[in-house]
């Protein structure tokens, strides 16, 4: 069963996600809370994946994704939002998020991005993929440090392969599909790179896959 804690200010929200994820067979609500009781709650119940809205009055989301951060073990934290274009968003990936849901997100796919966020992959709208990885935001503009050159020319050929479908959003599995590698083949790719890279998350490593320009559309690694 992947463990879940959906936070949200508006009730109405919280139960209306702990309602159609009710209904996966493996998918099991732990626990529901606004941004106030969220960290306790969350280090009592130890769930995989978290539900965090990026948006409230009492403790904001980056907040309490900043507290969750600092857990010996931090669940997985997709944000919550209402616009795909939220500027928080960026803060928010920076910071370790991995990945958000539109809170109108169909019901029939919610269940499904909840198995790919406890898989390891990353969850985003397409909109705000190509806002983020591509578009004109502050960090999409920003070019590699020298020290992120350095890492990544630090990888294999594998683990540069392996960190350009991370960066389109693939879990590991479908990593795995793509290029005839198993499941934990591909996690210990993956742990490399984060190691290697010095990030903390999957979305990290994608931006700076994005900054060193090895993204489709972008100039070749030299």
């Amino acid at each position: 069963m992947i463990r879940v804690v959906i936070v949200d200010d508006e009730a109405l929200v919280r139960s209306g996600f702990e309602l159609i994820l009710g209904a996966a067979p493996d998918v099991d609500v732990v626990g529901t809370s606004s941004g106030g009781g969220a960290v306790e709650m969350i280090g009592e119940l130890h769930p995989d994946v978290v539900l965090l809205d990026i948006r409230m009055p009492d403790v904001d989301g980056l907040t309490v994704l900043g507290r969750l951060r600092e857990l010996a073990e931090p669940p997985v934290v997709a944000m919550l939002t209402t616009f795909d274009t939220d500027e928080y968003i960026v803060t928010a990936l920076r910071s370790g998020a991995a990945g958000f849901l539109l809170k109108d997100t169909e019901p029939d796919q919610l269940a499904q991005l909840i198995r790919t966020l406890a898989a390891g992959g990353v969850v985003m709208s397409p909109k705000a993929a190509a806002t983020l990885l591509h578009g004109d935001n502050k960090l999409g503009r920003m070019a590699a440090t020298d020290a992120e050159v350095a890492r990544i020319d630090a990888l294999t050929d594998r683990e540069r392969e392996v960190l350009v479908l991370l960066a389109e959003g693939l879990s590991n599995a479908e990593i795995g599909q793509r290029i005839y590698l198993s499941v934990g083949t591909v996690k210990d790719h993956v742990s490399a790179i984060l190691s290697k890279l010095r990030v903390g998350s999957r979305v990290q490593a994608a931006l700076v896959a994005q900054r060193a320009g090895l993204l489709a559309g972008q100039r070749e690694k030299p």
